[in-house]
């Protein structure tokens, strides 16, 4: 009896947490799918729920910023012009592992820039570190990688 019990509350331990790691990989991936779309737009609301204010960034082109210079950086952007190429990012291949209160999350970055009857597709692998803080999961590390050209056919 007492080995039926151990088993029956390790169950219900083992449940729980893997009800609480399902809940945080939705909300995770649910909060990278907005906030692409967000960026697609250029959305500042979006970037700044998204990243962290302790933010450590590397972008693809080798750029170190933290939020601060994202901010400004999405603040100071033009308004877009109907004529404008229209750049939509979206993820493939969502990998996310979490650790506590800490979380991984790489994943396929595609860009699809659409110009006019032109479209140009850019794939990044990207990988960010997210904390949660007060309920709510940040960015506080960022790395962005392009993938070459050459390359995209044996990913």
């Amino acid at each position: 009896m007492r080995h039926l019990t151990t088993t029956f509350l390790s169950l219900i331990i083992m449940s729980g947490v893997y009800g609480q790691t399902l809940s945080d990989t939705e909300e995770l991936t649910r909060l990278l799918n907005e906030f692409l779309e967000g960026a697609s737009r250029n959305d500042a609301s979006v970037h700044d729920r998204f990243w962290a204010d302790d933010l450590i960034y590397t972008g693809s082109g080798g750029r170190r910023v933290g939020k601060a210079e994202i901010m400004d950086d999405v603040r100071s952007a033009p308004e877009s012009e109907p004529e404008d190429p229209v750049t939509v990012y979206t993820a493939e291949d969502i990998r996310i592992q979490l650790y506590g209160e800490t979380a991984i999350v790489a994943f396929r970055l595609v860009a699809t820039v659409q110009a006019g009857e032109l479209k140009e597709v850019t794939h990044y692998f990207n990988t960010g570190t997210f904390l949660k803080r007060e309920g709510l999961w940040q960015a506080v590390s960022w790395q962005a990688t392009r993938i070459p050209d050459d390359e995209e056919e044996g990913q």
